[in-house]
């Protein structure tokens, strides 16, 4: 099994932070259409679980989804979100960490990524529910994580699974990994 080298580190790290950032200006966008869209906002809500599973696709390496994950929710609770930011930005990179860990870290396709994003969805509403942010009725609660469901399937599957895809087309990803054939082949499994 590959372990995290400290370069590996520091770029995990690193996407972490502009994960960070990039979801303080999520968070202000998600904000501004609460009052337009209060159920179809969910539909976006996916952008927040996106940070483990792309790093998991970019690295490749056990570890890679909590850490990125938890550097990004780190960086969240810095600028002012609270600890509680950092709680799950625990448990959304434990639930992609133990998807990608399920298919033995060999996985990488546009399926398993979507199956990690959901998996730090339901890691996610784990914590709603114990901080009773989930109090809702059932049908409520059916088509509230249903569509973060689904938002959590295209960006964390779809969406980082496709710009993983076009950094290693372009060589970008030679300085973190080289690419060899057998790596696109995984992306496509």
């Amino acid at each position: 099994m590959k372990k995290l080298k400290f370069t590996d580190l520091l770029i995990t790290i690193m996407l972490g932070v502009v994960f960070g950032i990039t979801m303080k200006f999520w968070d202000d966008l998600y904000t501004v259409i609460k009052p337009m869209l209060p159920v179809a906002r969910q539909l976006i809500y996916g952008m927040w679980f996106m940070v483990g599973v792309f790093a998991m696709l970019l690295i490749r390496k056990p570890g890679a989804a909590l850490l990125s994950s938890i550097a990004a929710a780190g960086l969240s609770a810095f600028i002012g979100h609270g600890i509680e930011v950092l709680i799950y930005g625990f448990m959304q990179g434990l639930g992609a960490e133990l998807l990608f860990a399920a298919f033995r870290y060999k996985r990488f396709g546009i399926i398993v990524a979507g199956l990690a994003g959901v998996a730090s969805c339901v890691a996610s509403f784990l914590l709603d529910m114990f901080y009773g942010y989930a109090n809702l009725e059932a049908w409520a609660l059916i088509v509230k994580y249903g569509l973060r469901v689904i938002s959590a399937f295209l960006f964390t599957g779809v969406f980082a699974y496709f710009i993983v895809r076009a950094l290693e087309a372009t060589g970008v990803t030679n300085l973190i990994r080289p690419v060899a054939k057998e790596e696109y082949t995984a992306l496509d499994e």
